[in-house]
Parts: C-alpha cells; structure tokens; sequence
C-alpha cells in the first residue's frame, strides 16, 4: 500500500494577531503554525510514509523573513532525516510574479540533497516509493511565466489572458496523463481554483475574474487516483461521489475570524492497488478563535453584561474579539480596563468593538407635495421632528409673521 501525506498552505508570516514571545523572541502565530506543521510531520514519519506531498503556499508573501525560512527548512530537513522525499508545488504566495526572479521555495530543489522535489514548471515525477512507484503530475500556480503565452495574445484583454491561461493549462493536464502509465498509481499535485470550490476567511476577498478557474471535470480525469489541491483554505472534497476524490486539504491553521468555526489539518492517502484510493483527514492543533457578541439591555450595567457573557467561554490562551451592541440613544458606559483584565487568561485581544445602529436620516415629509401651501408644508415638517410638534402652532404663527414683513419690505421697495 502506498501512504502519503497531503497538506498545503502553511502560510508561514500570517502574523495578523498574537505577540512576540518573551522566551523564543519570535511570533506567537509563527510557533502556532510551526506547530501545526511539525504536528503533520510527527505523523508522517510515526506512520512512515512514502512520501509527503505539499500543494503550495509556504510563506504569506514570496519573500519570507530569514527566521520564516529557517522554520519551514528545520520542517522539511525532518522529513529528509527520515527518508521521506518531500514533494513541493509552487504557490501564488510562493512565486514572486517577475520573471528572472525565484520563487520562495526554488532553494529546496537547489540543495544537493536527494528527497526534494519542487515544481514550479508543469511537470510529471516518477516516483520510486519503499512499497511501489508512483506518478506525479505536478500544476503549480499558473501565470504568465509558468505557461507561454506567444506574442500573438499580447493586446488581449486580463480576462482574455485569464481564460487564455486557463484553456492552457487544461490542456497540458491532459496531455500529461495521456502520457501516463494506467497501471501504476498517479496523483494530479496543483495550486488550483476549482469553480466549485468554497472560500473562507480572507480567501474570501479573491476575485474569481483574476484567477485562472478550472472545472471538476478537467481534473477528475483517468489515469488519476487521487487530486491533491492547494489555495482554498477550507477542507473540502469536489468530487464526492465519484472517482477520484478532488481535496483541498485547506490550511494547517486558522489564518483569520472568518475561519474560525473550521476544522483545520491535512490529508493522509492510501492507495492499496490502482483505482482504490482512499483519504482521511486529520485535524491539526488549533488556536481557539473566539468571536463573543453580545446586544446590551438597557437599565442593566453594561460592563456586567460583557463579562457575563465572557464567562460562558474558555478563553485561556485564545485570540477573542469581542462585539457589543449599543441600544439606541443610550452613552455607551462599558469600562475597558476592567474587560481586559477580565480576558487576562487570552492569548489576545484583537478588539472590544462597539456598535450601534445606524440612523438613517428620514426625509422631510411632504418636500415633494408641490400642492400643499406653506403653513401645511411647515406643519408637517413640525411633524416629523421630535419635540417640535407641541410647538407646531407658535412657530408656524411666528413664520408667517416672518414671510408677512418680508413681502411687506418688498412692496415698499418696488
């Protein structure tokens, strides 16, 4: 049986909450992925797998911090202590976007090291495992440089280039596999937006026009037992109900709010003969993100309310953000010194947000009723502002007074 692990986006630099730890001088959320990864490989060299399989997206930008490197390079020179060729597909956050420039993960497949296999160019590896040999057919992040674009499309259009792109990249998939061997097991690697894939958290704000967009169908395609996908950072599987299983094996670890209710981890695959792979995923340790709202009640202590409803949560060494709902025409009187001495026990404290509803400004009642005369207009302006309208009667009275002396000057100066 062949085993592999399946993992992508570990986004080491995701640096957006958390502080520098006293005893390491490095980033709380730096060690929390770390230790998200290592988690993975603990389990990849205990279960002694053939070969781990990373689809893209090592580092939050193209051009990581020398301690960021150092990290993921302590990772991976585990897995090559332990035998395990490490397999790495080439991310959008990996790959810098100018041509002549390496991308951040060119420094693995350049150390004379046996074990390290990185695409950044479609390719297929044939791979020699302890228990059989298996075919990669490897798609990183598609651009201009990974796929040539002649200079017959240099005046089209993004959207054009886009679908240009995409049409291509199809294309080599299935010429790929046409050259592959149908009775030796073969895996699709890519760093990929499939159609029907879902976002979460900052994923979210991805605009499908600029990224080249593949169907299920062009990548669930034979000789392939299994599609191991990277970009999309929710778990997920876009095939379910046929063969092979389309995985996005998601991010090791929470990157924002907007993923906090997801499970997060990696995939192990088992291929115990041709067209009978299975996978199973397996949860990573995760920092607690918890989002606590809370819609104040007029006439009771609010900073009473806030911590009432902190209480319900164990927020010990998690990041929190905390919402509170200011009713209408109410001061907001939550003491913050005293909220945050109450969430002491987090490991952060991203805010202690107000809110309140907005009013929307009504429009002057009768402006468009051209029929009505002016004593009528003002009287249901009067109307419509609160306070005003036991005064309606003396301030109408007042302004005709007001409109009376005018036209009488008027008159006298014609």
């Amino acid at each position: 049986m062949i085993t592999f692990i399946h993992t992508a986006d570990i986004h080491f630099g995701m640096e957006n909450y958390g502080k520098i730890d006293p005893q390491t001088g490095i980033h709380t959320r730096l060690l929390d992925f770390a230790h998200a990864l290592n988690f993975c490989i603990d389990y990849a060299i205990q279960e002694k797998v053939d070969f781990f399989l990373f689809s893209g997206d090592a580092y939050k930008t193209a051009h990581p911090s020398p301690t960021q490197q150092k990290m993921l390079l302590q990772c991976f020179l585990r897995l090559y202590k332990a035998n395990i060729p490490v397999i790495i597909t080439i991310g959008n956050h990996d790959n810098p976007l100018s041509f002549g420039k390496a991308n951040s993960l060119e420094v693995f497949g350049d150390i004379p090291l046996d074990g390290f296999h990185v695409i950044a160019k479609p390719t297929t590896i044939h791979l020699e495992t302890k228990n059989g040999p298996v075919q990669i057919v490897g798609i990183p992040w598609p651009t201009r440089n990974t796929i040539s674009i002649s200079d017959k499309h240099v005046h089209k259009s993004a959207t054009e280039i886009t679908k240009y792109i995409s049409d291509a990249v199809t294309h080599i998939i299935k010429d790929h596999a046409k050259k592959l061997d149908p009775t030796i097991p073969a895996i699709l690697a890519g760093h990929l937006t499939v159609t029907s894939g879902v976002f979460s958290g900052s994923e979210k704000r991805a605009i499908y026009g600029t990224d080249p967009m593949f169907l299920p169908s062009e990548l669930a395609i034979e000789p392939f037992d299994y599609v191991a996908l990277g970009h999309l950072h929710r778990y997920q599987n876009l095939n379910p109900n046929g063969y092979p299983a389309i995985i996005y094996s998601g991010s090791i670890e929470r990157v924002d709010f907007g993923e906090r209710k997801e499970d997060k981890g990696f995939c192990v695959v088992r291929i115990p003969q041709k067209n009978k792979a299975t996978h199973e995923f397996i949860k990573t340790p995760m920092r607690p993100f918890i989002q606590i709202e809370v819609i104040l009640q007029k006439g009771q202590p609010q900073t009473e309310q806030l911590i009432a409803a902190i209480q319900k949560h164990d927020i010990k060494d998690a990041i929190i953000k905390i919402l509170y709902h200011v009713p209408e025409d109410v001061k907001d009187t939550v003491e913050l010194k005293e909220i945050q001495r109450i969430c002491a026990d987090a490991m952060y404290i991203v805010g202690v947000i107000p809110i309140r509803k907005t009013i929307v400004r009504e429009r002057r009642i009768g402006s468009t009723k051209v029929h009505m005369n002016l004593p009528e207009l003002l009287g249901a302006y009067f109307d419509s502002r609160p306070g005003l309208q036991e005064k309606k009667s003396n301030l109408i009275e007042k302004a005709m007074l007001l409109l009376e002396e005018h036209q009488h000057e008027q008159e006298e100066i014609s």
